[in-house]
């Protein structure tokens, strides 16, 4: 799907932000502030970037901690987070599964977090398509997960 296709099929609940781009040959580029180069535009990418600006600009995640496509390794398998926050010391704090605007959040998502937050172990999970987001909280103190509204500052995780 082409950038106007899915910019004008589908809205993301995010805030508007600019994006520099660019065509490339036959593709079309994004510029990733946060790894310093141009990538490939899909709808997924579209909602990564969206959300890492989300964070970035109105929950003041500091930009230094989030890492996108944390690589990781799954039963054997080389898998990619699409992004992952640290807190201070380099612990895992957030971790973030992003889809394309026409792909459901489901239960196939919210296992597939599952599965890659095996190996964060991190409190703060949420899963998108840009258009329905799902963010849940674990609390140490019941040891059970809250669906919560909308994601926390990032002073208050």
């Amino acid at each position: 799907m082409r950038l106007n296709s899915f910019k004008q099929v589908f809205t993301l609940q995010f805030p508007s932000y600019e994006f520099r781009t660019r065509v490339s040959g036959m593709r079309r580029e994004l510029w990733d502030d946060q790894r310093k180069k141009w990538i490939a535009l899909t709808p997924e990418e579209w909602v990564r970037q969206h959300l890492l600006k989300y964070l970035v600009v109105e929950k003041q995640f500091p930009a230094g901690r989030i890492v996108l496509e944390q690589s990781l390794v799954l039963n054997g398998m080389k898998k990619r987070a699409d992004l992952v926050v640290y807190d201070a010391l380099g612990k895992p704090l957030f971790l973030a599964e992003c889809k394309a605007p026409d792909v459901a959040v489901n239960q196939q998502v919210a296992d597939q977090a599952a599965r890659y937050n095996l190996i964060f172990n991190v409190p703060y999970l949420m899963y998108t398509n840009g258009v329905e987001h799902r963010l849940c909280h674990y609390s140490l103190q019941n040891g059970s997960w809250a669906w919560l509204l909308e994601v926390p500052m990032f002073a208050h995780l």
